[in-house]
């Protein structure tokens, strides 16, 4: 009898080292900390084919389910620095920016969508983003979506 694929959550104090292990490789090579996948196994103490079985099949919790990803909508004025500062205000609540797209401006306007995750879970986070709003050159905001 086949099993039907399910995501479970367990903690990892009780499952194989491996698990952890195959983790750790998965890090080391995203930062770039190791050149080589045979190099990080290698650092971490596993086979490159116990890394191959699970890579498709373990990941962390955090990472997948635990941030909030924001998108949101700005009517930016025209005007050096204006996304500049938007940016760094993003960067003072700990906004990992994953998209930017800004249209090209028309009537000395432009549109800018920007998708973010917010590493706090708390509502007070989206209501420093809706204050972005009271920033020189910054027409508009509308948050699109929160997950």
């Amino acid at each position: 009898m086949e099993r039907k694929s399910q995501l479970i959550v367990a903690d990892s104090r009780i499952l194989p080292d491996v698990f952890m292990k195959v983790l750790e490789v998965k890090r080391l090579l995203a930062c770039k900390e190791e050149k080589s996948l045979a190099s990080a196994c290698k650092r971490v103490g596993i086979s490159r084919s116990a890394y191959y079985k699970y890579k498709d099949f373990i990941f962390s919790y955090e990472e997948m389910f635990t941030r909030r990803i924001v998108n949101m909508h700005l009517l930016l004025d025209d005007s050096p620095g204006v996304l500049s500062s938007a940016l760094v205000f993003l960067h003072s609540l700990n906004a990992n920016i994953l998209t930017v797209n800004q249209s090209i401006p028309v009537d000395g306007v432009a549109t800018v969508n920007i998708s973010l995750r917010l590493t706090d879970e708390s509502d007070e986070e989206l209501a420093k983003l809706n204050s972005i709003g009271g920033f020189d050159g910054i027409l508009e905001v509308k948050i699109l979506s929160a997950e």
